[in-house]
């Protein structure tokens, strides 16, 4: 009898597609790991997110530490980067639920031999949307530390009264209706995919990047809570992260996004008040 290698490398690769779940799961990791042990690293900063961290001061009044640094292209591209990689840490974990269901979708459907393929680059499209909101980031970083309203070295806002407003605005978009739209998307990625699925590898991208552009919607807000806590500070990053998870796999806690939203609107208030009564 002989031996076909054609034939055993098709079996080869019929094997490999059939493990296509594993091969998503384990790109979604390798990507989450990589992203997070990046943003710890302090993303090309002179500092680690964990020095960061430990010398992070009160809401409002960051520790001085001297001049900041040059905005040049460079350092543009450097702070887009720290923005994208960080969101990409935080985001992609609770994008893993849609990524799979995508997985099983593609499986039953035509283009099954090239499901784990299309999925990547799905979940590529979905982390390009979050690309977007880096670079809007970026100009909003940059726009505050050249108007004073920013600490450049501690990449946080440097006035209680300011940080107040930014809770406030983030507290009120909870009970948006906005916001509201957005999570019902995020909570129910069946129904999304069944309303905006696309054949093909661009179709693929296409419905990643709208699938970002909601979550985008959702969760905007909350992430401009950086700038309030310090934007490489590692508490304000898990938990924002944290947060966002629940929100979007915990659809039956219906009381959590208003309560979180009066949480923030009541600590905004304060830090105003505060701010105004210790200039009187």
């Amino acid at each position: 009898m002989t031996h076909n290698p054609n034939r055993s490398r098709m079996g080869a690769v019929e094997r490999l597609m059939r493990q296509d779940t594993a091969i998503v799961l384990g790109g979604v990791g390798l990507i989450v790991l990589t992203a997070g042990w990046y943003t710890v690293a302090g993303i090309g900063m002179n500092m680690s997110a964990v020095e960061m961290t430990r010398m992070a001061g009160p809401i409002g009044a960051p520790m001085q530490m001297g001049g900041g640094a040059v905005w040049n292209a460079g350092y543009l591209v450097l702070i887009f980067l720290m923005w994208w990689v960080m969101m990409i840490a935080m985001m992609t974990p609770s994008a893993a639920p849609a990524v799979l269901l995508y997985v099983a979708l593609k499986r039953m459907g035509p283009e099954k031999s090239r499901t784990a393929l299309l999925s990547l680059l799905f979940l590529s499209g979905y982390l390009i949307a979050w690309a977007g909101f880096s670079a809007a980031a970026t100009a909003a970083q940059w726009g505050m530390e050249a108007t004073g309203l920013s600490d450049g070295p501690m990449m946080t806002i440097r006035s209680a009264g300011f940080a107040g407003l930014i809770l406030l605005a983030a507290g009120a978009y909870q009970f948006s209706t906005l916001k509201t739209a957005c999570l019902r998307h995020c909570q129910s990625p069946a129904r999304f995919l069944a309303q905006h699925n696309h054949p093909g590898a661009w179709g693929a991208m296409r419905t990643g990047a709208a699938h970002g552009v909601y979550c985008l919607g959702c969760c905007w807000a909350l992430m401009a809570l950086l700038f309030v806590g310090g934007v490489m500070n590692l508490y304000w990053i898990v938990g924002i992260a944290l947060y966002v998870a629940a929100e979007k796999l915990m659809p039956r806690a219906i009381w959590l996004v208003p309560a979180t939203g009066a949480g923030l609107c009541i600590l905004g208030v304060w830090l105003i008040a505060q701010a105004v009564f210790s200039t009187t």
